[in-house]
């Protein structure tokens, strides 16, 4: 089989998860649009790990659906924060050792709590970044429970 081995396919093999990897063409600012359109599949299905930090300066992970943004305002309210921001990139790739567009939510450097929106569970299977830009892996969205300590959210809202 022929795949990129980094830190997220390594925590998958050891955790013995079954993955389907997808190696595509990285587009700088392509997203899920891009990916989802490579794939032939359901940008629903794609899954963004993004990085957060709090005003506290707290980072934090959440998983959303490729078609849906994450409402900050109700992040924070979740959180019981006064505000929740995207993280900068170099802070993003510092605290999980993965560049931005390639960032997993498995093998990250830093011990981060992960959150991820409600809906994904019900998918069939999802499409997550397996560690570097241009790399999704297709797993069942069980593995997201069984292999990370996740907490379940609703912040996620449509785009435009």
């Amino acid at each position: 089989m022929n795949y990129l081995i980094t830190p997220a396919i390594r925590v998958l093999r050891e955790k013995k998860i079954e993955f389907e990897p997808h190696i595509f063409e990285y587009v700088e600012k392509g997203g899920t649009k891009h990916s989802s359109a490579i794939l032939g599949v359901d940008e629903h299905s794609i899954i963004k790990t993004l990085i957060f930090e709090t005003n506290e300066k707290k980072p934090l992970i959440v998983l959303m659906h490729g078609d849906r943004q994450v409402s900050a305002k109700n992040l924070a309210r979740f959180l019981g924060v006064k505000s929740v921001a995207p993280a900068a990139p170099e802070k993003a790739s510092k605290l999980t050792g993965y560049l931005v567009g390639g960032t997993s939510p498995f093998g990250v450097k830093t011990k981060i709590p992960i959150y991820a929106e409600k809906t994904i569970f019900d998918l069939e299977r999802i499409f997550i970044n397996g560690g570097k830009r241009g790399f999704l892996v297709a797993i069942a969205p069980q593995v997201l429970r069984e292999v990370l300590t996740v907490e379940e959210i609703e912040v996620g809202i449509y785009e435009k």
